[in-house]
């Protein structure tokens, strides 16, 4: 087991209650990411992949087993501590991006930012460096509207990036996108994995799957290979 864990599940298992009974999303799931690894997840739609990305990601809390982020039950922490967990420590990037529409591409990656309490300046500096790093800097001033698919996802990654997490947790991030614009964003995935990123994908896309350094199967809420 990597000594460098930066999250782990320990026989998870998360059960939804429902009317008609009781649904089971995960059983008895057990996965770690280490620093700077890159993890891809596969599997039909519905076998809990997203599920286990809100646990992973500290939206969630498992109904038995337990999810460990740096060394911390997450169960155990308060919500507030979750939060800047989540703010601080996690990256998102989901499938249909969630840019507020009503704030500039600049806008949507500085706002992390100021909610993690960053100085103005500084987010500026930031937002600016994430522009450069995602080749967007023409599109700052770009609302959501204004921006193709491919760029709302690049500018959905930078915002993901804002406050230097060490995990980056991505669901179908090219499920809405053409083959030549999900291999655009694959390629960014690589380099920031390169530049130390820890990053946890669960995909349908075999060609992002075989990009990462580690690539897991799940069905019917089990991790099979």
């Amino acid at each position: 087991m990597p000594a460098s864990l930066v999250v782990e599940a320990r026989g998870v298992s998360r059960v939804f209650p429902m009317s008609a009974g009781p649904v089971t999303a995960l059983r008895d799931v057990t996965l770690h990411v280490a620093a700077g690894e890159y993890v891809a997840i596969a599997g039909p739609s519905g076998c809990g992949k997203s599920t286990l990305l809100h646990l992973v990601g500290c939206v969630d809390t498992p109904s038995s087993g337990s999810i460990l982020f740096e060394r911390r039950d997450v169960a155990a922490l308060s919500e507030a501590a979750r939060s800047r967990i989540r703010l601080t420590r996690i990256g998102f990037v989901f499938q249909r991006f969630f840019l507020l529409p009503m704030l500039t591409a600049a806008e949507n990656i500085e706002l992390p930012q100021a909610e993690a309490g960053v100085a103005p300046a500084a987010r500026r500096a930031r937002t600016r460096a994430l522009l450069e790093y995602v080749e967007l800097v023409d599109r700052a001033d770009h609302l959501p509207s204004q921006l193709s698919g491919g760029e709302m996802q690049r500018i959905a990654i930078a915002r993901a990036l804002a406050n230097n997490p060490v995990l980056l947790v991505a669901d179908e991030p090219t499920g809405e996108l053409d083959e030549t614009t999900g291999e655009h964003i694959a390629d960014l995935f690589d380099r920031v994995h390169a530049d130390g990123t820890a990053i946890l994908v669960v995909t349908h896309n075999p060609t992002l799957a075989i990009r990462a350094s580690r690539r897991l199967a799940m069905k019917s809420g089990s991790l099979v290979a």
